[in-house]
């Protein structure tokens, strides 16, 4: 069973000490994900069983599925649930239509983007909103001037409509930016930050991470499984996958994300590693996270009822220092991906 945390220093907000990502629930075949997404009948049951385990943090965004996993997850949540007992984290940023203001973090999107993500979800406020990226960082869009974003972002948490922000992917210089700008002007800060952090992509421990555990900053990492490279989703190569979503489109995806040399070479002592402790690989690359004092719920996703359990399991695993070593040594700077538009 999963212990309640709170989510950093900065908030009295208690989250799952893991939470469920939901980018592969909503209609099936539509948006960028389409080809490995599951429809609210096959989520259900995978709903279910997180809150057995005591899972009650749960994250989605609004381009997702172009709104369809909102509809699923604001459905899901209220039937299963009564509303103070789960936490719904959405993102918003990424554009949702051709329309020049459909997308970044102008006022007019965030004013009108937080509204239409409040009619999918079926809800009346989000616990946590959180900005896809910084608002410079996003295709095709305008360079916002940043008072622009922490204002309104301020504007929709005075409305009620959000009660907690947070931050996801971007330059550690730039995130201490948004907040100086919010302290200087008594905007509401943010309490989280939503980054890329694994085994085999570590390029946040140089900067983001240290500041946010500085600071009182919630870490709550996407991917901490690297689309299923720790998993063993593959086995040595990208065409070596083993699932729908390592065979499909989103394969083409994960091979811009991980070019590291040493990639799968971290990913077999991974699998290494669980064989000595009777583990799934998954749990291993997760546990690890888990240990870092500063990482705070990190964003999983599933498919299956039986990774979620190893999942959740994962929480009870503690790696020994020489283990740890073991699995980090092998790492070699990569390019960081922010610094080519693809993280």
């Amino acid at each position: 069973m999963l212990d309640a945390i709170q989510l950093g220093q900065n908030s009295g907000l208690r989250v799952s000490e893991i939470c469920l990502g939901t980018m592969n629930f909503g209609i099936p075949g539509q948006g960028h994900q389409g080809d490995w997404t599951l429809g609210i009948d096959e989520a259900r049951p995978i709903f279910k069983a997180a809150i057995d385990h005591g899972l009650f943090y749960f994250d989605t965004a609004d381009v997702y599925g172009v709104g369809a996993c909102e509809e699923v997850v604001g459905s899901l949540l209220k039937e299963l649930l009564p509303r103070s007992e789960y936490v719904l984290a959405t993102k918003i940023a990424n554009p949702m239509g051709r329309g020049a203001n459909m997308g970044g973090l102008s006022r007019k999107h965030i004013i009108e983007g937080v509204d239409a993500s409040l009619k999918r979800l079926g809800h009346d406020y989000i616990d946590h909103l959180v900005i896809h990226r910084h608002p410079h960082g996003i295709r095709n869009q305008v360079d916002v001037p940043i008072e622009e974003t922490m204002e309104a972002l301020h504007d929709v948490v005075k409305s009620g409509k959000a009660l907690y922000l947070g931050a996801s992917s971007m330059f550690a210089w730039q995130f201490v930016e948004m907040q100086m700008m919010a302290d200087m002007n008594n905007w509401t800060k943010f309490v989280s930050m939503q980054n890329h952090y694994n085994l085999i992509y570590r390029e946040e421990e140089r900067e983001m991470n240290p500041y946010c555990f500085k600071t009182g900053v919630a870490l709550t990492p996407w991917s901490p499984l690297a689309r299923g490279i720790l998993a063993g989703s593959y086995r040595g190569g990208f065409d070596q996958g083993s699932t729908e979503r390592s065979k499909g489109r989103d394969r083409k995806r994960t091979e811009n994300l991980y070019q590291g040399e040493m990639d799968f070479a971290i990913a077999d002592r991974v699998i290494e590693i669980a064989k000595n402790y009777e583990k799934k690989p998954a749990q291993i690359a997760l546990a690890w996270l888990l240990q870092k004092p500063e990482i705070c719920a990190p964003v999983v996703g599933v498919s299956k009822i039986s990774q979620l359990e190893d999942l959740v399991g994962a929480t009870e695993i503690t790696m020994s220092e020489d283990d740890i070593h073991y699995l980090e040594e092998l790492y070699k700077p990569v390019v960081n991906l922010l610094s080519i538009g693809t993280s």
